[in-house]
């Protein structure tokens, strides 16, 4: 089970600290890995060290932070992709810049990248900080090869894997074995590519209030339904395992 973090697990608060799951998300994740049957990963814009405290799931699940550039294993190990020196030299140039003067918005630096945020900001303002992000992040896109990540309410200027190449590396790693039924959940822009990349592999779930044109297979609304999700998914883990051709 494949499962994005914000917006998905939990709601969005323009403090991001405060983002806590849904009533009861974490009880049936916690329900579901005891079972053993399920192998749950969360791949998240967030750094990976953000979510353990916030899901409160235990064991802590893994992670792969920053839409796949980095992962926090399970057993506490931690991987991070090294972003080319050029690049990294820019987004450090553009962070301290976005520090000094955070265009109107809310400012968050990654290890990766540089990401302004608007949600909760009136409209107009909101247009303002967007037009002025995307001048001063463009010209670096094309020039540098930074890839530019739009998102509900905010811009991402990053370098690195998007979250479908992480569901891509996750399936391969599961290439051989028995078959696996696998789910991809998301609900932002930023999820498309994860539901491209399990698109006849697995089932792409799209969460959010209202739905909108996507590359998943199904629309979920929370907290309920995805409720509902969770609850029907582990009652296939207690149930009797069967046998091929059984």
């Amino acid at each position: 089970m494949l499962l994005d973090y914000d917006g998905t697990l939990a709601p969005f608060r323009v403090d991001r600290y405060q983002a806590l799951p849904w009533a009861g998300i974490s009880e049936l994740l916690t329900h579901i890995q005891k079972e053993g049957r399920t192998r749950i990963v969360i791949i998240t814009g967030r750094p990976a060290a953000e979510i353990a405290p916030l899901l409160q799931v235990q064991p802590a699940p893994e992670v792969w932070g920053l839409h796949g550039a980095e992962r926090l294993l399970a057993n506490g190990r931690h991987e991070l992709m090294q972003t080319p020196p050029v690049m990294q030299g820019k987004l450090e140039e553009l962070n301290a810049e976005l520090r000094r003067a955070a265009l109107g918005g809310f400012f968050e630096e990654k290890a990766n990248a540089a990401v302004m945020h608007w949600r909760g900001v009136p409209p107009q303002k909101a247009k303002v900080i967007e037009r002025r992000t995307r001048e001063l992040f463009e010209p670096l896109a094309r020039i540098y090869g930074l890839t530019m990540l739009e998102f509900e309410a905010g811009l991402e200027l990053r370098a690195g894997p998007e979250k479908g190449d992480a569901v891509r590396a996750l399936l391969e790693e599961a290439k051989g074995g028995a078959y696996h039924p696998v789910a991809y959940l998301g609900d932002d822009l930023s999820d498309e590519t994860a539901f491209r990349a399990i698109q006849k592999r697995g089932l792409g779930i799209l969460v959010r209030r209202e739905k909108r044109e996507s590359a998943a297979d199904i629309w979920l609304q929370p907290p309920t339904e995805l409720r509902i999700f969770l609850e029907r998914w582990l009652q296939a883990c207690q149930s009797p395992v069967q046998k091929p051709g059984a």
